[in-house]
Formats: C-alpha cells, sequence, structure tokens
C-alpha cells in the first residue's frame, strides 16, 4: 500500500478558476458526474441532480449555520484597524480567537470593540490563538447605568461579518449566500459548502422521487480547509469538530443500510459525521470528532456515493475524495482525483467553497 505524502495532493490552480461569487440561482452550478463502476464522465448542472438519484435512497445533508465570526475594529485616529475571527467558544463567553495584529493582543489585554461589547486576552496559546472572554458593560450587572439587555452572542453577530475564505477577495454576495437553505443551528465558521447548490425546490423535487433527507450537525471549523503542512499524511494532527446525530438518523439510516439503499453524502462534513458514529450500526452520537480520512488508512463503512466540492491542493478534504475514490475501487485514487480535477479545469469548472461540484458514485 502507497504511503501518501502531502505533496502527492498539490496541484497547479490558475487564480481565474476560483469563484469569487456563487450560481445564481444555485442550482445553476455545474455538476462533474463521475460513475466508478464504468469509468465515465458525465457534464451536468446541479439542478440535473435527480437523474442520478434513486426512490429509497438517502441524502445526508450538515444543517449547521455560519456564524458572522469576522469582527473589524478600530482603524481610526490614525490607529490600526483590528481583526478578531471567533474560532470555537471554548466556555460561555470565552472564545479561541484569531487575532491580528498579534501585538495589540497581548495576554491581560483589554480591548473594546463597541460601546456594548468589550473582550479580555485571557492567554495566548501555542499555535498563536488566544482564548478572550467578551462582555457587555451595559448589562444590567455591568457598571453602565445604561441597559442592554443584549447577550454577547447577541452583539457578536451584530458586529461580525461573514467569514468569507483568504481567496474570496472580490465577493458581492451577502451573508445568506454563504448559508445553506437548510442552515439551522449556528456554529461553524465556514460553510458546508457543497450544501450551497442546493434550493427549495431542487429539496421538493428529490423528495417527490422517493428520496429522504437526513440533517445531522457539525460545526465546521477552520481546520477543515487548512492545509496539511506535515510531509507525511500520518504526522499531521487532525483538527476536531463538534457533532450530533440523532436517534432519528440512526433509526433511518439504519434502515437504509438494512434495506440496502444507497447513503448519499452531501459533503465531506456529513462524511466526517457518518463515518464517525457507525460501529456495527449507527448509534447516537454527539461529541468531538477528529477523524482523519485519506487513502490506504480509512476503512469506509457507511457513504455510497458523495456530492462534493472542488478543494484546495494539500487539503484533508481532496485527501478524502481520493479515499473515497479508493473505496469505490479505483486502483490509483491519487491520480484519479487529481485527473478528475484537470478535466474539470479543461471545462471550465469553477473551484472551492462558491465553486461547482463534483457527484462520485
Amino acid at each position: 500500500m502507497n504511503e501518501y505524502r502531502t505533496s502527492d495532493f498539490d496541484y497547479v490552480l490558475p487564480k481565474s478558476f476560483i469563484a469569487q461569487n456563487p450560481a445564481n440561482p444555485r442550482d445553476t452550478s455545474k455538476l462533474l458526474v463521475y460513475d466508478t463502476v464504468n469509468d465515465r464522465i458525465y457534464h451536468k448542472h446541479f439542478y440535473d441532480l435527480p437523474d442520478y438519484l434513486e426512490t429509497g435512497d438517502t441524502l445526508v445533508v450538515n444543517r449547521s449555520k455560519v456564524i458572522p465570526a469576522r469582527i473589524l475594529f478600530g482603524g481610526h485616529f490614525g490607529k490600526p484597524q483590528k481583526e478578531i475571527f471567533l474560532l470555537k467558544e471554548e466556555s460561555e463567553n470565552i472564545f479561541n480567537v484569531l487575532v491580528k495584529p498579534g501585538r495589540l493582543f497581548l495576554e491581560g489585554k483589554n480591548f473594546i470593540i463597541a460601546q456594548d461589547l468589550h473582550g479580555e486576552v485571557l492567554e495566548i496559546l501555542e499555535d498563536g490563538t488566544r482564548n478572550v472572554k467578551f462582555w457587555n458593560p451595559m448589562s444590567e450587572d455591568g457598571f453602565s447605568t445604561e441597559v442592554s439587555n443584549s447577550t454577547v452572542h447577541d452583539l457578536l453577530e451584530k458586529y461580525g461579518t461573514a467569514p468569507l475564505p483568504p481567496y474570496i477577495k472580490e465577493s458581492t454576495a451577502d451573508f445568506e449566500r454563504y448559508q445553506t437553505v437548510y442552515a439551522k443551528e449556528k456554529g461553524s465558521i465556514a460553510a458546508p459548502t457543497a450544501g450551497l447548490h442546493f434550493t427549495p425546490e431542487l429539496i421538493s423535487n428529490i423528495r417527490k422521487i422517493g428520496v429522504d433527507m437526513q440533517e445531522v450537525l457539525l460545526h465546521v471549523g477552520r481546520g477543515t480547509f487548512l492545509p496539511v503542512s506535515a510531509d507525511k499524511l500520518t504526522e499531521h494532527k487532525m483538527h476536531s469538530e463538534f457533532y450530533v446525530f440523532s436517534k432519528e438518523n440512526a433509526d433511518a439510516l439504519n434502515k437504509a443500510k438494512s434495506d440496502h439503499q444507497r447513503i448519499i453524502a452531501v459533503g465531506t462534513t456529513s462524511v466526517r459525521v457518518l463515518e464517525s458514529v457507525y460501529d456495527n450500526g449507527f448509534l447516537p452520537k454527539s461529541g468531538e470528532t477528529d477523524i482523519f480520512i485519506y487513502p490506504g488508512k480509512h476503512h469506509w463503512k457507511t457513504v455510497d456515493a458523495l456530492i462534493t466540492n472542488f478543494h484546495l491542493p494539500k487539503s484533508t478534504l481532496i485527501m478524502l475524495v481520493a479515499s473515497f475514490l479508493q473505496h469505490k475501487g479505483v486502483k490509483d485514487p491519487v491520480a484519479k482525483i487529481l485527473s478528475l480535477y484537470e478535466v474539470a479545469k479543461e471545462n471550465n469548472y469553477r473551484f472551492f467553497s462558491f465553486g461547482d461540484a463534483m457527484m462520485i458514485f
């Protein structure tokens, strides 16, 4: 078995292929369909997805909602603009964050984002992130005579903006276009992008042909999209993300398994949930998963088909897709995923978060 290196998953992508805005309407994005059994590629649009679904299929989607995690403040009277990027809530009103510039966020430093939102740097971690406590000094238990009942979460949303990835620099899309139409529970700092292509009408059409849709939850963290820095995959420390898989999910998917119906994961985040909760059957669970799926290592247990976007070079996401190709019987899965990406470039597919989609079955 090959011992793959991070460099094996590298490829060249001119900036012109990186989508700056989503397709409009959502389901007019392109869809590259790869049939692993017949080694055939079809060039379609996402609204053609029902043509590749069957009665009895189950689509598994991630219902997590993106929070406005990027907070910009200051930058007036000759002072530099400051930036806080929320990564994860560690405990009540204490968040792990990225900051810029770091010299202005030293341990013990207090700062003011707005009159009703203050913060303090509690500690600086080894990776350079900070743990920061936020509070509202205008709340009833604060020092102000004015009363503001806004919670810290309300205020972070009020002052935050969409946490678009750094490769999206010219987007005119509003925040809602960086949410799936079925997003419900707030907690992600990046969108589960394979789901961005669905419209309510497309979902209705899918249900009409007898396809079930199960919503699981995984709050996407920044680690999902970071390139792997270790040379050997075995040396990469995988990030963890919070997930919820309900009894309703377990019952529906255990029935699909026992009836030999296809389980189709919409996005790598749905895959991470499914492959984390299966142990001789789907089990209702919640918690953190740090599962790292790459070729030669992972034994797939749950997924029959995958819908996903085109991912960053050397990312854990492209590694996961290559592993799925191996699961489907492709002999050299890394060469195949890279060749599929070359086909996508030749046919002017758009890449990354606002880009087009691929279905593998």
